[in-house]
């Protein structure tokens, strides 16, 4: 799968995991075995698909020339990813937190994939 592919399947978790965040309750106890290994399931696609997008984001960011996103945004974007995955499931933080999170990584996805598309 080529980055634009990558970009643009990460943006549509980022909507799908913002929608169970909206839509659903806090776990009862965060402790529950059951629906700790259900998180579990539901979520390491998109950790395997965000480990594979940060590497080669990396790797097109030393290669070409003319992208307006640097290392550390994409470094930053997988951290925030990685805690917008966790806070959506146990929904343990508040909205204008968590908002602003998504809003910061979909800032960095959507730049990158102007960048891509643009040819630049």
């Amino acid at each position: 799968m080529d980055l634009i592919q990558l970009t643009t399947l990460l943006k549509r978790h980022m909507k799908d995991l913002k929608a169970y965040y909206e839509s659903h309750e806090p776990p009862k106890n965060r402790r529950d075995h059951e629906f700790f290994s259900f998180v579990k399931t539901q979520t390491e696609p998109i950790h395997i698909l965000l480990a594979e997008w940060e590497e080669k984001a990396l790797h097109t960011l030393k290669q070409r020339q003319g992208i307006h996103v640097y290392p550390q945004q994409i470094i930053s974007s997988k951290e925030n990813m990685r805690l917008l995955i966790m806070h959506s499931y146990y929904i343990d933080t508040r909205k204008r937190i968590y908002m602003e999170m998504y809003k910061s990584v979909q800032y960095v996805l959507d730049q990158l994939l102007h960048d891509l598309q643009s040819g630049s």
